[in-house]
C-alpha cells in the first residue's frame, strides 16, 4: 500500500497534466465573477472518474472515444450534478433541447471524453440546473478548474494501491477549504472509480452528509494505470 502522507505538504497537478513544484503550497483558485447561478437545487457534486477504472469495468460496453490506446486519461469529469441534501433531481423538464449541439460539445472534449457522454450529462443533470446548455457547461468547466488534482495521480507519481480515506485526505490537502465531509470516493471491483466533491451553486466548498455517507470507505483501492 502506498504511504501517502507527504501528500499533505505538496500542490497538486496543473490542468494541463504538469506537476507543480513540491515547495509549491496550495493556493485556492479563483472562481469566475460572471459564473451563472443554477436555481432549483440545493449543491452540485462534481464527479471526476478515473478513466482507467471506468475502460476496465466496462470493458468491451466502455466508449470507444474515452478507452482507446494511447488516450492516456486521468481524471475526467463525469458531471456536475443538481443535489438536494436528501436525494437528487434527474431528467428534469426544460424547454432546451435534448441534443448538445456539436459547435458546443466540441468546447469540452478536453474535460469530458465524449459527445456522448456530454449529452448524457446534459439530459440527466444539466437539464435540472435551471442554466442553459452554453451556461451549464460553463459551470462545469469553472467547476472542474476550481479543482487540484493531488500530485499522487500524476503518471509519474501514481500509487498501485490507495485507501478511500488516503485518497479523500489527498484531495482536501490539495483543494485549501475542502473538507473530508465534503468529498467521496466511489469504488468499484476493487478499484478507485471516482471522487465526489461538493460545491455549491457558486462554486464554493461544502459539506455534504449524505455523499459522503454513501463514499467507498476501503483500503487498498486498486488504481490503474492509463492506457
Amino acid at each position: 500500500m502506498a504511504v501517502l502522507f507527504v501528500l499533505a505538504l505538496v500542490a497538486g497537478c496543473a490542468d494541463d497534466g504538469t506537476p507543480a513544484a513540491e515547495t509549491e503550497a496550495p493556493t485556492a483558485i479563483s472562481v469566475p465573477a460572471s459564473l451563472p447561478l443554477g436555481t432549483g437545487f440545493d449543491f452540485y457534486v462534481l464527479a471526476l472518474s478515473w478513466s482507467p477504472a471506468y475502460c476496465e469495468v466496462e470493458g468491451a460496453n466502455a466508449n470507444r472515444d474515452q478507452c482507446a490506446e494511447g488516450r492516456n486519461l486521468g481524471f475526467v469529469v463525469h458531471g456536475l450534478w443538481p443535489q438536494f441534501d436528501t436525494g437528487y433531481p434527474e431528467f428534469c423538464p426544460t424547454r432546451q433541447p435534448d441534443r448538445v449541439p456539436a459547435d458546443l460539445g466540441r468546447d469540452y472534449l478536453d474535460i469530458v471524453p465524449s459527445m456522448g457522454l456530454i449529452g448524457h450529462q446534459w439530459r440527466k443533470h444539466g437539464s435540472c440546473s435551471g442554466l442553459s446548455q452554453k451556461d451549464y457547461f460553463k459551470v462545469l468547466r469553472a467547476a472542474r478548474a476550481r479543482i487540484r488534482v493531488p500530485e499522487a495521480f500524476a503518471p509519474d507519481r501514481l500509487p498501485a494501491e490507495i485507501d478511500a480515506m488516503e485518497a479523500e485526505d489527498a484531495f482536501v490537502a490539495a483543494n485549501p477549504g475542502m473538507a473530508r465531509a465534503g468529498i467521496a470516493v466511489a469504488c468499484q471491483r476493487g478499484l478507485l472509480r471516482e471522487v465526489r466533491i461538493c460545491l455549491t451553486p457558486s462554486l464554493g466548498f461544502r459539506d455534504c452528509p449524505e455523499v459522503d455517507r454513501n463514499g467507498c470507505r476501503m483500503d487498498n483501492l486498486t488504481v490503474p494505470e492509463p492506457n
